[in-house]
């Protein structure tokens, strides 16, 4: 088993989505020993945005590319290529301003290529990327699930849809704002939906 783990939040591994991420994976490894995990720290290793830089160094022929054109291919290609060879995809997630970490949003851009994690038919946009699972590990200062202001969910799941990751979990930890009592509640509940999670992950 191969784990794409992303941590966007920007307090790198003192973040709470990525403390309750890391727990899932501490999970995985004690019953599978040989789960392979690749790290995406946004905090350390920060992603660029999309922009038209970029967009024309990959519509740039090869043979034609100057040396950073090609070095800008490479890291769009890079993140492709972790995508496609993972099982499964978890992110830890936190909510800034009823948003994603812009970060995350940026990531998500590289992936989505015409021809390659998608495409567009007669029927509509069909995804590419298949036969993998995202965990979802949301976490909240309030209390967003199932409201207006819940805009993570829905993006990021038809998102991930777009590109042809149909099986999505989502686990919330939320009110981590709202007093140590709240956020311990929130925690515990959330750890308890990683562990059956991990249990029913072959």
């Amino acid at each position: 088993m191969k784990i794409l783990h992303i941590e966007s939040s920007i307090f790198a591994h003192n973040g709470q989505s990525s403390q309750l991420s890391r727990r899932l994976i501490a999970q995985l490894k004690s019953q599978q020993p040989a789960v392979e995990v690749v790290e995406k720290h946004f905090a350390a290793a920060p992603v660029p945005h999309f922009d038209a830089d970029f967009l024309t160094a990959l519509n740039t022929k090869q043979e034609q590319r100057t040396e950073k054109q090609q070095q800008m291919v490479d890291f769009a290609d890079q993140q492709i290529e972790d995508l496609e060879s993972a099982d499964i995809l978890l992110i830890g997630l936190p909510m800034y301003n009823f948003g994603v970490p812009s970060m995350l949003k940026s990531w998500f851009d590289f992936v989505a290529r015409a021809g390659v994690t998608f495409r567009y038919t007669e029927n509509g946009p069909e995804g590419l990327v298949k036969n993998k699972k995202a965990i979802i590990v949301a976490t909240r200062g309030g209390l967003y699930k199932g409201t207006p202001a819940d805009s993570q969910t829905t993006f990021v799941s038809t998102f991930l849809n777009f590109i042809g990751i149909e099986d999505i979990e989502w686990v919330y930890a939320e009110g981590l704002n709202m007093g140590e009592e709240t956020k311990q509640l929130a925690f515990s509940g959330a750890e308890q939906e990683l562990l059956k999670i991990a249990a029913a992950v072959q």
